[in-house]
């Protein structure tokens, strides 16, 4: 794994006017996530509006200017994640294949916890380890490389919520989920979500939990010694009884002879 070195990572939350600007052009590499609030930056020779779930990439040698609070909207709140880098490892990532200065991605928790191991781990009196940060960095990029992926080539209010419903679903299916609380996250009904869910993925909500579900459970199985009612609360699957049965339904044996045949 070729190295990253990471000369500055934040969390940078702005509520007055404020500027930057690199003029004669970049020495590093940005990587840059618009959280919360908006801003506009410098894109392909454009000053364009920067809002939540827009990703910012700028190479050495690009003109950078960043304003917030300084356009006719007037809103100077703006909160950011970003990673100023070089090295061997961001030149390999960046040459992957074409890097547009902006595009879109849907809102992904897991991107911003590793982004904010990053800014932890940068925070230490030491600077951090750099294989640390550097495989930090790297599951940062790939993270970012799927969400870019997974987001459609034609943006629409849709297809946006149903990434996030879905990414919802990961994140919970193994604790209480509900489908009032799916529907929540995305500002929708609860008819609409479950609508809007199935047209896009060809798969219910709780279809789709059972899906992470039963996959999990078969990893235990596979892998531990856990009991099979343990699996079954650990997995979100609740009592045995369902457990047994929908596994059954799934691979046509019992979870116990399943193990068993490991």
């Amino acid at each position: 794994m070729n190295e990253i070195f990471v000369h500055l990572s934040e969390y940078s939350k702005h509520r007055h006017p404020f500027r930057q600007h690199y003029e004669s052009g970049l020495d590093t590499y940005i990587v840059r996530l618009q959280v919360e609030g908006m801003c506009q930056a410098l894109v392909d020779g454009e000053i364009v509006a920067i809002r939540p779930g827009h990703l910012l990439l700028f190479q050495p040698g690009d003109i950078y200017d960043l304003r917030i609070g300084l356009g006719e909207e007037g809103n100077a709140m703006s909160g950011d994640y970003y990673v100023m880098s070089n090295g061997p490892g961001m030149r390999e990532w960046w040459e992957q294949k074409r890097r547009p200065t902006l595009t879109t991605i849907v809102e992904d928790s897991r991107i911003q916890s590793v982004w904010h191991q990053i800014v932890m781990e940068k925070r230490r009196l030491d600077g951090g380890s750099t294989a640390i940060v550097t495989s930090l960095v790297w599951s940062l990029l790939m993270l970012i490389d799927r969400a870019i992926e997974e987001t459609p080539d034609i943006q629409s209010p849709s297809a946006h919520h149903a990434l996030r419903m879905r990414q919802y679903v990961e994140e919970h299916a193994y604790g209480e989920l509900k489908l009032h609380d799916v529907a929540q996250h995305t500002g929708l009904s609860v008819s609409r979500a479950v609508h809007l869910f199935k047209s896009h993925f060809g798969v219910s909500i709780i279809g789709y939990a059972q899906q992470l579900r039963l996959a999990r459970a078969v990893k235990l199985l596979d892998h531990s010694v856990l009991p099979l009612e343990q699996i079954a609360l650990d997995t979100g699957l609740g009592s045995y009884a369902y457990f047994h049965r929908l596994f059954r339904s799934q691979y046509g044996i019992s979870p116990g002879a399943y193990r068993k045949q490991k």
